[in-house]
Parts: structure tokens; C-alpha cells; sequence
């Protein structure tokens, strides 16, 4: 790769044509808990551009520009009453569509409220997510993927940041082969005992534990297939007699992808760029069988991110943990036993842009090479002012179900059918997916 197709793909500020590309696209903002609370405001830098995100009296939620149209001042400290949020500075006052309500330093009768006018962006509630549309003209519909169509007692929604670009921290998601490596442990964990924990669990139809799946057959055999939300991935790991254990994934254009994160559950996981430099994912997690424990879950991340701000506990600072002795005897990277810090340092140790000048590829690395011809072709088709994949209208949006993730074990012979049929079975049995 050149670098200046490096810069093409990677840049995502006003202009840059991944950026243009991206601000076609419902982007994640937050989580619906950072706006719980006595002050639900909360700022928002999204590729770059500085936004204030608040709920209303009203319950209704509100994208502003973080500079008053006044005198510029942060909005993002404004206070919440009237309608709207209020600039400290002269007590201007903004509903959620941007509308100014209020100049009340101004002479009484003044009009000039009505002449005045912040820019406003679309919020919309998915699935314990706060999604904003900052592009132009409309935006595409939502599809009908399994995460934002199950009841909310089915889903859990999550979120921490990374110290790189997001391009970055989405290819690790579409990377099959890494998991043998990166996730790999020395010795097989209590599978019961494996709720909220990827690659802890049994596959499905197996007593088989996935960590045993992954040391001992490294070698994935995968195939990229083009499907009408981006991209479906399937590893197979043959594992002698007449099984096969059969993962598939899926790369949900433009930056997402849905993936097993056990037999029952899956992970629909978004890279949203804070700048150039940094970014945040956003998880939903979904069941088939029973609600979400969802304070378990919250728990279980809690221990790795601080809040307010979701950052991580482990990181560049301190080494991401990093233990010889670990390294030596119970993990492949010595850094504790939650992937997210595998994956993490990944991700960040590629620098905060890599440099894909000085990469060589494999042939594991199908998925990427898939997916960045996507990406750019992509990119072309939003500078000619075209419309790329996944910009979808609400006609069309009933066609994009599922897509279906499953990570099990099935007849060598017949894997192609075996995904279909697990995934069928898992939803006959399901009190909301049936």
C-alpha cells in the first residue's frame, strides 16, 4: 500500500475522504447511561469536529455544536432548563433542533433570537446506543440486524477507548487467525463459569472448550464471502475424525462487525474515530436465550475501564500489564486473561497510524485485503457523489437481518450448511428471535 492510499483510508476529518465517506453513516456517541443522572450533558468529539450531547425535560435527546453562536463559548457546560440548554456566558438557550429560544440579555423585545440558528444533528436510541448522523442530506435507514431488533432486556451496551486510528482497531475484528495466538491460553478454564468472557466458553454442540480449539488447531482455513452488508468470514479448523469447528463472522460495512461471543450470545462492535489518532468502540451484546445479566456484564468491564470516560486501567502507561511469569506459563501474551487487552495492545502497538507502507500481508489476511477494497472503492463512489454500501432507505431495510454468527462444531462434510442450520436452531428456540 502507498502512503498515500494509507492516508485515503485512515484520515477522517472534515474533507478527508474517509471522512467524508464515514459522515454518510449513523455513527455511536454514547452509551444511554452517560446521560442518566442529575446532569444528562455530556461533550462529544466525533472525527474530529467538537459536539455538546444532552437530553432535554422532555426526555429527548440533542446534538449541538459545542461552540455558542454567540461568542463561541462551551456549551458543553451550558445549563439544562427552559427547554434547552443554556450558555453560561449571556444565557442564550437552544432547544435540541438547534432553535435559540432565548437571548435574555438582549433589550426586552429583541428579535434576534429568531434570526439565530446552532446546527443540530439526529439522535436516535439503538440497543442501549446513542447514534448521530452528522453528514449531509438524509440518512440511511437502520437495519433489521439482530441487535437493534431484540427486546432491551436481550441486549447490553458497552464501550472503551483506544490510543490508535480506527481503522486500525476495526482489522483486528475481521482477522480470523489471530485468535490462536493473541488469545491463546496455556490451560482450559471452568467453561461453566464463562458468562460475559469470549473465548472462555465451550463451542456450540461440543463440551469442547474454544481456548483447547484454538492452541491446538492454529491453523484456520478461511474463506471471505461478499454478502449484502459487507463481508462474511468463516474459519474452519478441522479437528480430526469427522468435525469441524466452523466460526463465523461478519464485517458490517463501513466499520463494524458482528461475531460469536459464545453460543448464545454475539457482539455487534463499532470503531468510531474520535480524531486521526484515537477512538472508541461500542459493543452491543446480544442474546438468544436468556436476558442479559447486564450488571454482571457491566461488572466484568468495569474492571477495565474507568469511568467517566471509559478509558482503560492497562495500557501504553503501564505496559498493559505485562507479566514474564504469565507469559511463560498461563497466557501466549503475558497481559492477563480478558482479550480486550490483548486486542488493545494489538492495535496501539501498531502505532497511532500505522504505517502500511512496511506491512507484508498473508494469506489469513484475506478478510483485511477484502475489506479495504471495499473501503476504497467506497471512498470513490462518495466523491463522485454515489451512494456506497449500506446506505440504505427504510424500503430496503427489512432485508438486512441477523446476519448470522455462530461459533460451533459440525459434520466436517457438511460445514456449509452446518452455520445455517445452528444458527436456524438457536433462533426456533429463542423467546424473541423465533
Amino acid at each position: 500500500m502507498s502512503p498515500e492510499q494509507n492516508e485515503r483510508i485512515t484520515r477522517v476529518g472534515m474533507g478527508k475522504p474517509a471522512g467524508t465517506l464515514l459522515r454518510q453513516y449513523w455513527q455511536p456517541v454514547a452509551l444511554v447511561d452517560e446521560l442518566e443522572g442529575d446532569r444528562p450533558i455530556r461533550p462529544v468529539k466525533l472525527m474530529g469536529q467538537h459536539f455538546v450531547l444532552f437530553r432535554d425535560e422532555q426526555g429527548r435527546y440533542g446534538l449541538l455544536d459545542r461552540d455558542c453562536p454567540h461568542r463561541g463559548a462551551d456549551l458543553a457546560f451550558g445549563r439544562l432548563e427552559d427547554g434547552g440548554l443554556r450558555c453560561l456566558f449571556h444565557g442564550w438557550l437552544f432547544d435540541v433542533d438547534g432553535a435559540c429560544l432565548d437571548t435574555p440579555a438582549e433589550p426586552e423585545g429583541s428579535k434576534l433570537s429568531q434570526r439565530i440558528k446552532q446546527k443540530s444533528y439526529p439522535v436516535v436510541e439503538k440497543s442501549g446506543l446513542l447514534f448521530a448522523y452528522i453528514g449531509e442530506g438524509e440518512p440511511p435507514a437502520f437495519p433489521h440486524f439482530d441487535c437493534f431488533v431484540a427486546p432491551n432486556e436481550y441486549t447490553f451496551a458497552f464501550k472503551g477507548y483506544l490510543d490508535c486510528n480506527w481503522l486500525q482497531a476495526l482489522e483486528v475484528g475481521i482477522d480470523p487467525a489471530h485468535a490462536s495466538y493473541l488469545h491463546r491460553f496455556f490451560e482450559d478454564g471452568d467453561t461453566d463459569a464463562s458468562y460475559g468472557k469470549q473465548f472462555r466458553g465451550a463451542s456450540a454442540d461440543s463440551d469442547l472448550p474454544i481456548t483447547r480449539v484454538l492452541r491446538e488447531f492454529d491453523r484456520p482455513e478461511i474463506k471471505v464471502d461478499p454478502a449484502n452488508y459487507g463481508l462474511r468470514l468463516t474459519a474452519l479448523r478441522r479437528l480430526g475424525g469427522e468435525q469441524t469447528h466452523v466460526r463465523v463472522t461478519n464485517l458490517v460495512f463501513p466499520q463494524a462487525f458482528i461475531i460469536p461471543m459464545s453460543s448464545e450470545m454475539t457482539i455487534a462492535q463499532w470503531h468510531v474515530p474520535v480524531d486521526d489518532e484515537s477512538c472508541y468502540w461500542y459493543a452491543i451484546f446480544t442474546s438468544f436465550g436468556q436476558p442479559v445479566n447486564k450488571q454482571q456484564m457491566r461488572d466484568q468491564r468495569l474492571a477495565l475501564y474507568e469511568l467517566p470516560d471509559y478509558m482503560p486501567r492497562v495500557g501504553r502507561f503501564n505496559n498493559y500489564g505485562y507479566d514474564s511469569k504469565e507469559q511463560a506459563t498461563q497466557t501466549y501474551t503475558g497481559m492477563g486473561h480478558d482479550i480486550n487487552v490483548h486486542d488493545q495492545w494489538a492495535v496501539e502497538s501498531q502505532g497511532r497510524i500505522q504505517d502500511r507502507t512496511r506491512e507484508h500481508l498473508g494469506s489469513t489476511d484475506k478478510g483485511i485485503v477484502a475489506y479495504r477494497r471495499l473501503l476504497l472503492e467506497a471512498i470513490d463512489q462518495a466523491e463522485r457523489g454515489e451512494k456506497a454500501l449500506m446506505m440504505i432507505d427504510e424500503s430496503k431495510a427489512g432485508e438486512f437481518t441477523g446476519p448470522p454468527s455462530i461459533d460451533g462444531i459440525g459434520p466436517g462434510d457438511t460445514w456449509s450448511d452446518y452455520w445455517k442450520i445452528a444458527d436456524e436452531k438457536r433462533r426456533k428456540s429463542s423467546k424473541w428471535a423465533a
